[in-house]
């Protein structure tokens, strides 16, 4: 699940468009393999989708989102403080955080947690999965220098049929949750409009990706200190499961996996990095299926292995001498 990592390729996959990160020199390489940290972060974000759907049992989704946001904004403001981070200046920069904060966290993060109200969590694992799809759209109407071709149109319309196949459309969506559904897929829209605004307004500057997401995150959490009291009182209980859930949700789902995608990024590069997309729903899917003994029946595997392909066939750079002729 996407917070706010590091660099976006040329159409807006879920690795949310951020300043490009410096290289990592050579000496100062991790020391835990990043294949090891790969599969950690996919494990992470794939989980993500069982943890708001165990959270949401005991807690309003506004809690379950608000809870998220501050102990994710916790864990960077522990590591802007080891590394000695300074926040970003000026007025200008601290606006288009707060706009990148509600698009990338605060509207996807609580759009995500009402809709596991009324859809599984394996549903929403696939729906996000859709955002390379939307970031395609998106990124040949609002940046110039994405040209549609053949590849990516094929991509496209496959990706698209791979969620009617999910959804079961042939059966009228008959059993389908429009309304959470619904939402699920707006989140999944909202990371890549989010991605082409940072793009737009915050990409080159000199701020550090450390600084610039954890105002971000920090930007989100208050708005959604503001908004959830407009919507629900805070919780009389804390029941201990749901809890923990919110805060590994946070901690880790949020702090610890932008963390480690940052590293994964200056270490082997954003097109290496962004393949995390294609692991997540295939983890939610089994965890849901394993843990919360969600309902899966044929189309929902088939539909996301559609998606996937459609989605990664998008983000594939077509040969010379179609470029020439797009």
């Amino acid at each position: 699940m996407s917070t706010a990592p590091p660099s976006a390729p040329r159409s807006a996959t879920p690795t949310p468009a951020a300043p490009s990160a410096p290289a990592a020199p050579a000496a100062r390489r991790a020391a835990l393999d990043w294949r090891i940290r790969f599969a950690v972060l996919a494990l992470i974000w794939g989980f993500s989708f069982l943890l708001i759907k165990v959270g949401t049992q005991a807690y309003a989704p506004f809690h379950v989102t608000f809870g998220r946001l501050l102990f994710g904004t916790a864990v960077l403001a522990v590591a802007m403080a080891v590394k000695r981070t300074a926040l970003p200046r000026g007025a200008r920069t601290w606006g288009h955080l707060a706009v990148a904060g509600f698009l990338l966290n605060a509207l996807p993060f609580s759009l995500f947690a009402y809709a596991e109200l009324t859809i599984p969590s394996t549903l929403a694992g696939i729906c996000n999965a859709t955002s390379p799809l939307w970031g395609m759209i998106l990124s040949l109407v609002a940046l110039s220098e994405d040209r549609p071709t053949r590849r990516r149109v094929a991509g496209l319309g496959i990706g698209f049929l791979g969620v009617l196949t999910v959804l079961g459309a042939w059966q009228g969506f008959s059993g389908l949750d429009v309304t959470g559904t619904a939402m699920a897929l707006l989140a999944s829209l909202s990371y890549p409009v989010g991605w082409i605004y940072v793009r737009r307004t915050l990409a080159g500057r000199g701020e550090s990706h450390l600084s610039l997401t954890g105002a971000q995150l920090f930007l989100a959490t208050l708005q959604l200190a503001a908004v959830t009291p407009l919507f629900t009182s805070w919780p009389q209980e804390f029941p201990v499961l749901p809890l923990l859930a919110v805060v590994a949700l946070g901690a880790l789902g949020t702090g610890l996996a932008v963390l480690l995608q940052y590293g994964i990024v200056a270490e082997v590069g954003p097109t290496t990095a962004q393949m995390v997309t294609y692991f997540i729903p295939v983890i939610a899917t089994a965890a849901g299926v394993t843990l919360l003994d969600e309902r899966l029946t044929w189309n929902t595997p088939v539909g996301a292995l559609i998606v996937l392909a459609g989605a990664a066939l998008t983000q594939s750079r077509a040969p010379r001498t179609e470029r020439s002729q797009a």
